[in-house]
């Protein structure tokens, strides 16, 4: 490549499994590029110029920004990745472009992910609120975990995924961001601090581009509960619990909660107390994906820590009916149950949905078929009904293409 900035050659960097992006216009700025590969997909207001591009039928995003930024940004997710965070996949970056033109950080675009903008418009979110701050307060306790600091927690820099009827958030923007071996408990506050602003300016731009948000949305009120989730949360995760001699059970319990809320603990520590032993936990072994690995362990499936979570209660259904061990009960699940599910959906609509969730929504969906009948309709008529009566209405979700209208707004 002979383009060069001050004599420093134009450098493209990616990792491998990616594309190499060679024959893309590096020398002019995004905002003019024209390409029939470029994508308009619904995003939400960002600082920087970000265009989407498809490359062998996968979608990646190039945003442009200042070299160290994009630098930094790119090994921060690429850090945050390696410990299994919720973060977007950090693919590569282009550095000394030409005409002192930014660097471009490259991301493969997160399917069937949701920007906040999208879901006030959405399907089905009676319950919106709680499953929002519900899903920011789990992602910054998991990134306070790890150590993350992100100076800039907002609706705008996550995006969001349906995980059996609540939502996942992903972290999408990392400049700000600074990776320790732990925070401490003011910087823990201050990134909350940021969050809670951020948040109440972003509701108080949608009620105003809205004329009103769904009931039970306060802008002020709302954002101020995230920092009471994550305290309690946090709290959970990490306080020190007083155990007697005789009381080994209360060790089994906290750790069931912990499951429960979807973490495992590595290891636990008991120091000598005079009222006993104080039961400690070292947030750096408490792990999140509880519920993900067993299923994983049991039938291979890769899915949401809750779409895990309601797909173990059918399998543990199922297991109760045909009297197989656990291993057993999940292959054949998985042969007879799920595959046959998803398969009794016409193969155009599939895609609307991420597997896992389209079993669940099938499964409610079911469940209500059975409630108006009086007796239980199988999965495969609840597929054929979900599939003719919700789904084939429902958008498309695996990528939300922008209409020509919203490209202004949200570009």
């Amino acid at each position: 490549m002979s383009d060069s900035v001050a004599g420093v050659p134009l450098q493209l960097v990616t990792r491998t499994g990616h594309p190499t992006f060679l024959d893309f216009p590096w020398e002019v700025r995004l905002e003019d590029w024209a390409s029939e590969r470029l994508v308009s997909v619904v995003r939400g207001i960002g600082r920087h110029v970000v265009r989407f591009v498809e490359v062998d039928e996968v979608l990646y995003a190039f945003k442009e920004l200042p070299q160290h930024l994009a630098v930094r940004e790119y090994e921060l997710l690429i850090a945050l990745a390696a410990q299994e965070m919720p973060v977007v996949e950090a693919v590569g970056v282009v550095l000394n472009r030409p005409d002192e033109l930014d660097a471009v950080l490259i991301t493969k675009h997160l399917e069937y992910s949701l920007p906040y903008r999208a879901l006030f418009g959405g399907r089905g979110f009676a319950d919106l609120r709680e499953r929002l701050l519900d899903a920011l307060a789990h992602l910054l306790v998991r990134l306070h975990l790890a150590g993350f600091f992100w100076g800039d927690c907002s609706l705008s820099n996550a995006l969001f995924r349906r995980d059996a009827g609540a939502l996942a958030a992903y972290l999408v923007d990392a400049e700000t961001g600074e990776l320790r071996p732990t925070l401490s408990d003011g910087q823990r506050e201050h990134d909350l601090e940021i969050a809670e602003e951020n948040l109440a300016g972003e509701l108080y731009d949608v009620e105003a581009e809205l004329g009103e948000l769904p009931p039970g949305i306060d802008p002020g009120v709302t954002a101020a509960e995230v920092r009471d989730r994550y305290g309690k949360l946090w709290t959970e995760l990490t306080r020190e619990e007083v155990v007697g001699p005789d009381e080994r059970f209360k060790i089994d319990e906290h750790l069931h909660r912990l499951n429960a809320l979807g973490y495992d603990v590595e290891e636990v520590e008991l120091l000598r107390a005079p009222d006993g032993f104080r039961l400690r936990l070292d947030p750096r072994v408490v792990e999140p994906g509880h519920h993900r690995r067993r299923l994983a362990a049991m039938t291979g499936l890769d899915v949401q820590e809750n779409q895990a979570r309601r797909l173990l209660q059918d399998i543990a259904a199922y297991r109760a009916v045909v009297g197989a061990s656990e291993q057993v009960a999940g292959y054949r699940w998985l042969s007879e149950v799920f595959e046959p599910t998803i398969e009794a959906v016409p193969k155009e609509l599939r895609g609307k949905l991420e597997p896992a969730e389209l079993f669940h929504e099938i499964l409610e969906h079911r469940w209500y078929l059975s409630e108006a009948k009086g007796s239980d309709v199988g999965l495969a008529e609840a597929a054929r009904s979900y599939a003719d009566e919700v789904l084939k209405e429902a958008p498309e979700e695996r990528t939300l293409l922008a209409v020509p209208e919203e490209i202004e707004g949200l570009a």
